[in-house]
């Protein structure tokens, strides 16, 4: 368990976060998704330098949470789901436009740190809840949620169709699945080419889980696409 754990920490690693490239970056050196790999990059960075890095000003400027949020519509009584919420960039903008939302991730700190936020801020349990989730399942119950947004995070996931039928089922029927992820191409942040994952592999895969209807918006971010599946 502890190996799978240190599998999908790179999730935090490489895609939460506002990284630049650094020489192994550029040269694919630790990019492979081996335990090794993840475990090294694990140890290169501390906690309070990921959520330094997940929480900078510099990651507002190209993730604009605010008007991706205004993009998901009226989320106001909305149950969403936040799978690999980190720091809860996401959760607390989606509750505070009146959603219902579960801030999941694999990561205790994590949770304990959004935890710890929703204490200042005065957020009650109705607004957010924590749920720590294993790398390979959402942990929805069936119908549970009206939306699912995963932001940075997709092409981290193995056995994708797998995880991502197991997401549609924990939503009734209608209900979307948003995907924020890098574009295929040399960006300044977000991990290496090779590890991006182009809009038709992904809607591709979402097929392979059941999803039917696509609406794909590469105009709102500058390095990112959001594609919406229900």
């Amino acid at each position: 368990m502890y190996r799978l754990i240190i599998l999908f920490f790179c999730l935090f690693l490489f895609s939460c976060g506002n990284h630049k490239h650094d020489k192994h970056d550029k040269h694919g050196g630790h990019h492979h998704h081996h335990h090794g790999d993840a475990n090294a990059h694990m140890h290169k960075t501390s906690f309070d330098e990921l959520v330094q890095r997940f929480e900078g000003k510099e990651r507002d400027a190209y993730q604009k949470p605010e008007e991706v949020v205004k993009y998901l519509g009226d989320l106001k009584d909305k149950k969403i789901m936040d799978i690999g919420a980190g720091t809860g960039y996401f959760s607390f903008p989606l509750a505070a436009a009146g959603a219902s939302v579960i801030a999941a991730d694999v990561d205790e700190r994590f949770l304990n740190y959004i935890k710890e936020k929703k204490q200042k801020l005065s957020i009650t349990d109705e607004q957010i809840t924590l749920r720590k989730v294993p790398y390979d399942a959402p942990s929805l119950a069936d119908g549970e949620v009206d939306m699912v947004i995963i932001v940075n995070t997709y092409h981290h996931i193995e056995n994708r169709s797998t995880y991502f039928a197991k997401v549609k089922k924990g939503m009734p029927e209608g209900g979307k699945l948003v995907v924020i992820d890098f574009f295929k191409k040399e960006t300044p942040v977000g991990p290496p080419v090779k590890m991006k994952m182009s809009e038709e592999q992904v809607q591709k895969e979402l097929e392979a889980a059941g999803f039917t209807k696509f609406e794909v918006n590469q105009a709102l971010l500058p390095y990112q696409y959001i594609i919406t599946a229900s």
